[in-house]
């Protein structure tokens, strides 16, 4: 299976995202791809952090959801559509303070454009180095569940940037192991050109599979600086395709041969204790 992973500098407008999303997943799809991964926030990069509660969506109502799955039916692809901000379901004593929140998450939709797969990010970044300041926290609310579906065949694992560091995550993941775990990124450049590339690497590693990551990657309209290096990593841990920065496509093919060889070789899986 072909894979490929969308590298954009997404803008505050909705509207020029889509357009470029739709483009960006043609050209993946134009050279093979059967499984194409866009970017956290890949439709919103607000001035703000709290801008984005103004363009949440209701889970199936939308123009972002509408997007992609017409583009996943269009293309006949396996999307698996970076991040969107969904409006929580106000109900019980939460609900006043859920209302100022949004779930930043990640939906999949198959070839024939249906939905696929739901994953709420789990893990929301916080940094303060005295110069940039995050805390997801104050906009987003938690997911609580891992999430995996299956591709064709293909068994993958889902996640968004920050869950990136904690390889408890994929562990869980992995029962039964994964071929392919996916992570759209909104990496800020200082992290990303500290921890990206290792970090990548060694999820791929550790769990004998393949890894995708699809990234913003350039300076914004609100003046933030995304990472980019929007990449693809084998089983042995091997960079098999990378885009810098700017907006592009990276392809690469998926073999499960690769997979099998690199788990016949060297059964770590296999090793694994429960504490």
């Amino acid at each position: 299976m072909k894979i490929a992973a969308v590298q954009m500098i997404s803008t505050p407008s909705v509207a020029t995202n889509l357009e470029a999303a739709r483009r960006l997943v043609a050209r993946a799809a134009g050279k093979g791809a059967e499984l194409v991964v866009l970017p956290e926030y890949f439709c919103f990069m607000g001035k703000s952090d709290r801008d984005k509660l103004s363009v949440a969506e209701t889970l199936g109502e939308g123009p972002i959801q509408q997007m992609l799955a017409e583009t996943a039916r269009e293309h006949r692809v396996w999307l698996i559509g970076g991040t969107l901000p969904l409006a929580v379901a106000q109900t019980g004593a939460s609900g006043a303070e859920d209302g100022d929140r949004v779930m930043n998450s990640n939906l999949v939709f198959s070839p024939q454009g249906e939905p696929a797969a739901r994953y709420d990010k789990m893990h929301l970044f916080a940094f303060d180095n005295g110069r940039e300041r995050y805390d997801e926290a104050r906009t987003l609310r938690a997911g609580r569940t891992p999430v995996a579906f299956d591709a064709a065949g293909v068994r993958v694992g889902l996640s968004v940037c920050y869950d990136l560091r904690f390889p408890e995550l994929y562990r869980a993941l992995v029962k039964p192991p994964c071929d392919l775990l996916s992570v759209p990124s909104a990496f800020t450049y200082t992290t990303g050109a500290a921890h990206w590339e290792v970090l990548l690497r060694a999820r791929a590693i550790e769990n004998q599979c393949y890894v995708v990551a699809a990234a913003q990657g350039g300076t914004h309209e609100n003046g933030r600086r995304t990472f980019g290096h929007s990449l693809v990593v084998d089983p042995w841990g091997e960079i098999v395709a990378c885009l810098d920065e700017g907006e592009g496509v990276v392809v690469a093919e998926l073999q499960r041969e690769r997979i099998e060889s690199v788990r016949r070789q060297l059964p770590a899986l296999e090793h694994r204790l429960d504490f």
